[in-house]
């Protein structure tokens, strides 16, 4: 690697850096050093991996240079996360769930909320909710979403995983209906299979049927 290269990258990844790390930003960008961190790893490695047959020298300011770009570019990544996350949160309803890891976004809605038993149409009231996430993905386009759907273990296994799908379906069919582009929304139907409480008691299985929203960077 030239060292011509070297200022124009590091100033160029500097820039982005500062932009991101707003300090007036939501929840203080709790994931914006999370995403600087591992992007300066993995700019780092493939800093080194493209310059592997440079000098000593060059790899490592292959690798210097990679890792002050991949850091900006997972803060501007961590700061999204943040920003999308509080403005969900402040738009949604109290009882559904935003979750944000660093990595991607969770939205969380109960299918008691969502659907009447058996049913796979959406509520009036879940609709409201569903167009907001998708006015927010739209706001937010650089981003791939998995809906996928949660049931109890009531009824046959097989039941259960046809009516997760179908139920997912319907949540995605929302999601682009308002204006999110069909190519970043992926339907699945994960059945009983995936509990997150006990299904031995009712408070149990009504947390388990439930429909996730995971919202991940591209």
């Amino acid at each position: 690697m030239t060292m011509k290269k070297i200022p124009m990258l590091l100033a160029a990844g500097s820039l982005t850096l500062v932009a991101a790390c707003d300090p007036a930003g939501p929840n203080q960008n709790q994931n914006l050093q999370q995403g600087a961190a591992l992007g300066a790893v993995g700019g780092a490695v493939t800093g080194l991996i493209l310059n592997r047959d440079d000098d000593r020298r060059g790899r490592n300011q292959a690798a210097l240079a990679g890792a002050v770009i991949g850091a900006a570019t997972g803060a501007a990544i961590g700061s999204n996360l943040d920003r999308q996350a509080e403005e969900l949160r402040r738009q949604l309803r109290s009882d559904v769930g935003v979750s944000n890891n660093g990595q991607n976004l969770v939205v969380v809605l109960s299918q008691d909320l969502l659907f009447a038993t058996g049913s796979t149409a959406v509520s009036s009231v879940s609709q409201n909710e569903l167009m907001i996430v998708a006015n927010s993905l739209n706001r937010y386009p650089n981003t791939t979403v998995n809906v996928i759907g949660h049931t109890d273990n009531v009824g046959g296994a097989a039941f259960n995983q046809d009516l997760s799908e179908r139920r997912a379906q319907a949540v995605s069919s929302i999601l682009i209906n308002g204006g999110v582009a069909p190519s970043r929304v992926r339907a699945i139907g994960a059945g009983e299979n995936q509990p997150i409480a006990s299904n031995l008691n009712a408070e149990g299985r009504q947390m388990n049927r439930r429909v996730e929203i995971i919202i991940t960077p591209n």
